[in-house]
């Protein structure tokens, strides 16, 4: 669903147009999935330090715990709202973010 095909089936319903007649918001259908990606891949330097360097000093436990717990609340809104955006960079929130997480309790 690459495509945001899951906005022509909920606007079909609606009995609304897709691609979305304004050319911003059918932009923005596609960029949303780059973000999706992207914005937890940011994390994976982070990762990649505690994991290579065996190493998770200055690393809390506290606040990447926290958003692990919120990644799943988000997950579970995404589900309940039909939003696979929201699904799948939380999803790769929760993965990368697990893997911090288990490299703080590990060598932290």
């Amino acid at each position: 669903m690459a495509s945001g095909l899951h906005h022509y089936y909920k606007r079909k319903k609606k009995g609304k147009d897709y691609p979305h007649k304004n050319k911003w918001f059918s932009l923005m259908d596609k960029i949303i999935y780059l973000v999706a990606v992207s914005g937890p891949l940011v994390t994976l330097p982070q990762v990649l330090k505690i994991w290579i360097e065996q190493s998770a000093s200055g690393v809390s436990l506290i606040s990447w715990g926290g958003y692990l717990i919120g990644s799943f609340f988000w997950i579970v809104y995404g589900f309940m709202h039909d939003e696979k955006p929201i699904i799948l960079a939380n999803l790769l929130w929760v993965v990368f973010t697990a893997l911090i997480v288990i490299g703080v309790v590990v060598y932290g």
